[in-house]
Order: C-alpha cells, then structure tokens, then sequence
C-alpha cells in the first residue's frame, strides 16, 4: 500500500516546499516529483541515494539533476504520511544546519500541531 506524501503548511497556509518546486525549471520539477513518487512506492525503505538519514526521524530525499543537487527534509509520522518539511539547493558537501534546524523546528510544529486537533503524530 502507497504511503502518503502531505507538504508542511505554515500557520497562514502556505507550504514552503510546495513554494520551492514552483520556482524551479519545470524539467528539474519533473525530476523531482520523480523521487517524491519513489517515496510514495517505496515508503521508509527507499534506498540510498535516494533517501538518507539526517538526525533522528528527520530524513532526506536526495535530488540531482545535472549540477544541480536539491534536498527535501521530510519525516514519516504514525499515520503513515511523509511530511515534507522543507526544501533547498545543496551548494554544500554537509547539510547547512540552519536548513536543519529549521525543518526540525517544523517537524516539531507540525507534531504539536496533529495532537492538539487529536491526530497521530
């Protein structure tokens, strides 16, 4: 059974991931929606390097289109969602930890966010 894929929603309903794929060149979009379905398909077993660990639940999906190397940080919740936390250019060998803190400041927001309205975190 497919995993679900939701887009983290800031409190005033934007999603900045969902923000981040639309700036792009629509043949790098393409190329990312590719590794989105991968996870879909695969779900928490989608291999390296398509997916790496970053720090505790937080994980990556890994993008390259030509020299072009792009990072979605996402994590899987109890309900069987992936949530897509947020999303850069990787112009680094290691991932920024501003990138990092602020995706796990979302994964946290988002988990407060589902209990508080009774949902699985």
């Amino acid at each position: 059974m497919p995993w679900k894929v939701d887009f983290y929603e800031e409190k005033d309903g934007t999603c900045p991931v969902e923000e981040f794929l639309t700036s792009l060149p629509d043949k790098h979009v393409g190329k990312v929606l590719q590794v989105i379905q991968l996870l879909e398909e695969w779900g928490p077993i989608l291999p390296f390097p398509f997916s790496s660990q970053i720090e505790g639940r937080l994980r990556e999906l890994r993008i390259q289109y030509g020299k072009s190397n792009y990072r979605i940080l996402y994590y899987g919740d109890a309900s069987r969602a992936f949530i897509l936390l947020h999303a850069f250019l990787k112009q680094t060998e290691k991932t920024p930890e501003g990138e990092k803190r602020l995706a796990l400041k979302r994964m946290l927001e988002n988990d407060r966010n589902k209990a508080r309205k009774g949902g699985k975190a």
